[in-house]
């Protein structure tokens, strides 16, 4: 039987994230990254995630491999902006369709849900209907669609931007 731990996010897990990631830069337009990364070019990206504050990064690990990851990083660089974060996930292609996004989401939600947050965002390549069914499961909505703003393998591409707020209203 499959054990699937999520955690907090260490330096030693760079590599793998960075092979997770490296999978979707080079087969897919979900990401606008055209070149792979390497531990030295993707380390100042990791440097922003702590373990307490608005912007973590936490790993999915099932029988010692981490097969996923998701986090909170920052909007933009404007002050008025802090307390809106953007999400980060992915999962290894393998573990597609088995969970592993909606347990990463349901723990890095409840991870911050003390934090100074009032809005999160998600931005993520058209189409892409896993990404879309995740995104409304966890209260995201869409607010707009960018056209053609990405090139990538010889095309343009849309992206989808959805929000919620970091404390969804309770229904009756």
């Amino acid at each position: 039987m499959n054990q699937t731990c999520i955690r907090a996010a260490n330096r030693g897990d760079l590599p793998r994230l960075i092979e997770i990631y490296n999978h979707y830069v080079i087969h897919t337009p979900t990401t606008f990254d055209v070149e792979p990364f390497t531990v030295a070019s993707r380390t100042v990206w990791f440097e922003q995630f702590a373990e307490t504050g608005r912007y973590r990064l936490l790993v999915a690990e099932e029988n010692g491999v981490i097969v996923g990851y998701a986090g909170t990083t920052h909007f933009r660089p404007k002050a008025a902006y802090d307390t809106t974060v953007e999400t980060t996930i992915y999962c290894a292609t393998e573990m597609s369709g088995k969970g592993i996004g909606t347990r990463l989401y349901s723990a890095l939600f409840d991870a911050i849900s003390e934090e100074d947050i009032h809005r999160i965002l998600a931005g993520y390549t058209l189409p892409n209907v896993a990404s879309a069914a995740l995104h409304e499961r966890f209260g995201f909505k869409l607010i707009g669609v960018f056209s053609e703003n990405g090139r990538k393998f010889g095309r343009y591409w849309d992206v989808a931007w959805t929000e919620r707020p970091l404390r969804l209203p309770h229904k009756p």
